[in-house]
């Protein structure tokens, strides 16, 4: 009997190729890089041309006017402490406050130097007014600083100065 014969795709397998050569791997197309350097360009050249279109924007925008600088607090202390009898009948009370004055115009700094006298002394007929139980709560202590105000523009205007006093400040009130 004869032999079986051997499949066919066993023998090809197990037989030498005849010289089989290896296939290059295929070139990419020079169209991708082409599409690639095209794409850089394009967003080099849009984003250039937003940058100088957002320069030139701002330029022609109009200015808006810059806020004024406003001017630095000048405060003028009345030295020595204002040491006042409080106008209370049922008992000797005294009053005790340090007082500055603060404003922003040197006009009005200077012309606070010059009649700091009469300053001083209206100051004192206006505290030597106040009871102690005025000055007990804040709203009382308030009322007076707008007083005092009041009084210290009173005497700048007829002195026929500058009166840009923005405020009186109480950096000590003690009452006793």
């Amino acid at each position: 009997m004869p032999a079986p014969a051997a499949p066919a795709s066993a023998a090809a397998a197990s037989a030498p190729a005849p010289t089989a050569r290896k296939k290059p791997a295929p070139r990419r197309s020079r169209k991708a890089l082409w599409f690639f350097v095209a794409i850089v360009l394009l967003g080099g050249a849009g984003g250039g041309w937003w940058a100088w279109h957002a320069r030139a924007t701002a330029a022609a925008a109009p200015k808006k006017p810059a806020a004024p600088v406003r001017a630095r607090a000048q405060y003028y202390p009345l030295e020595p402490s204002f040491v006042i009898n409080l106008a209370d009948v049922d008992a000797a009370r005294y009053l005790q406050v340090d007082v500055q004055l603060m404003t922003r115009d040197a006009a009005t700094l200077a012309a606070m130097e010059q009649h700091a006298p009469a300053l001083r002394n209206r100051l004192l007929l206006l505290f030597g007014q106040q009871t102690s139980q005025s000055l007990a709560e804040r709203r009382g202590k308030e009322r007076l600083q707008q007083q005092a105000l009041a009084e210290v523009r009173a005497v700048l205007k007829g002195e026929t100065t500058a009166d840009k006093v923005e405020a009186v400040y109480f950096t000590s009130l003690v009452t006793q």
